[in-house]
């Protein structure tokens, strides 16, 4: 059995608690930033607004926060694994050192046993660092990773998406029919995942079984058959034994681009689960990159926890050509076993389930 849980966020949209009633709420932490793209447009995303963190503060403030959750002096233990989640890492080291600065400065701040593992695969990122922190347990090699996903806004990152006209000028809309694009967001989440439940001072959920796959599609284009996010998402059912109508709810990558969420209503409905409770968590946080699948999981595991069903923001008119079951207000439900997709550039996919410990 592997155990995940210690489910922290701090996002522009609160922390993990503020950020779950927020979004209950259908307030957004996404707002207008003004004049500050390539050419001086404006565009909508979740940046932290006061006393804005550099990475590594709001690298140790995460952590700090999912240890408070756990057993003393985990951090630091001969079994345990720290993974890092993040499609560019510290932009302020300069490219070359970008990925590997974090780790380097969490390893030798916290005087770790074993260097972090670094995994940046694009926005599936985060849901990949969880399925292989669950393999590192699963095959012996550790006992206990904690997995930190973690992005911060740069002009970079603006200008490239706006290179691919994907940013929106407007609050974004997933799978509405009116939708226009991303909204960016910066944060952090971290989960801890373990062999044994003792570790944790707060309730944990299961993990099942995780996969990802790729469509080799197009460089910044998922597969339009949503090929990738099936095979993805069969292997993880097949591997779990969990049927469809197990699943309570999925929370969906969910962009607001075109091309991804007609590719993911494709999907679902190959696999049967265009009936099931779906949403995104994007217009709240915004797309938070290589955090987005680490910050996603803590909302469902905590969704799980308090039996809640978030909204999708911005979804009026259904704007795919299969019909979701897209959730527009929060509501109470019995929720025991959850479903949570990525995708990102590159066509890569990943999948994992959750579920509550029986």
């Amino acid at each position: 059995m592997i155990y995940i849980g210690a489910e922290t966020i701090l996002s522009p949209n609160g922390n993990t608690k503020d950020c779950f009633r927020k979004i209950a709420e259908k307030k957004s932490g996404v707002s207008k930033i003004t004049g500050n793209g390539f050419n001086g447009e404006s565009f909508y995303c979740s940046m932290f607004s006061d006393s804005r963190p550099d990475f590594n503060t709001l690298a140790v403030q995460t952590i700090e926060q999912l240890l408070e959750k756990s057993k003393a002096n985990l951090l630091t233990e001969e079994s345990t694994l720290l993974i890092i989640s993040t499609t560019k890492g510290d932009l302020s080291k300069g490219f070359e050192n970008a990925i590997v600065s974090p780790a380097k400065f969490l390893y030798e701040k916290y005087k770790l046993k074993h260097f972090p593992f670094s995994i940046s695969n694009a926005c599936a990122s985060g849901v990949m660092a969880i399925n292989a922190a669950a393999a590192f347990i699963e095959n012996k090699q550790y006992q206990n990773v904690i997995v930190l996903g973690i992005d911060m806004i740069t002009d970079f990152i603006v200008y490239g998406f706006q290179s691919l006209y994907a940013i929106s000028d407007e609050p974004c809309k997933p799978f509405d029919s009116e939708r226009k694009g991303i909204n960016l967001g910066e944060g952090a989440g971290a989960v801890l995942l373990s062999a044994n439940k003792d570790v944790f001072t707060t309730t944990p959920v299961c993990y099942l079984s995780g996969s990802s796959s790729n469509d080799a599609n197009h460089i910044s284009g998922p597969s339009r058959t949503g090929e990738g996010l099936f095979r993805s998402v069969n292997k993880t059912l097949s591997a779990s034994a969990i049927k469809t109508e197990n699943i309570d709810f999925i929370s969906a990558h969910g962009t607001a681009t075109v091309f991804n969420d007609e590719m993911e209503a494709i999907a679902f409905n190959r696999l049967n689960m265009q009936h099931i409770p779906v949403n995104s968590f994007k217009g709240f946080t915004g797309h938070t990159l290589g955090a987005a699948g680490v910050i996603e999981t803590a909302l469902c595991i905590t969704c799980m926890h308090e039996n809640t069903l978030l909204p999708s923001a911005g979804y009026y008119t259904k704007g795919t050509s299969i019909e979701l079951n897209l959730i527009t207000q929060a509501a109470s439900a019995t929720i025991n076993t959850v479903l949570k997709t990525a995708s990102g550039f590159g066509g890569c996919n990943a999948s994992l389930l959750l579920q509550k410990i029986k």
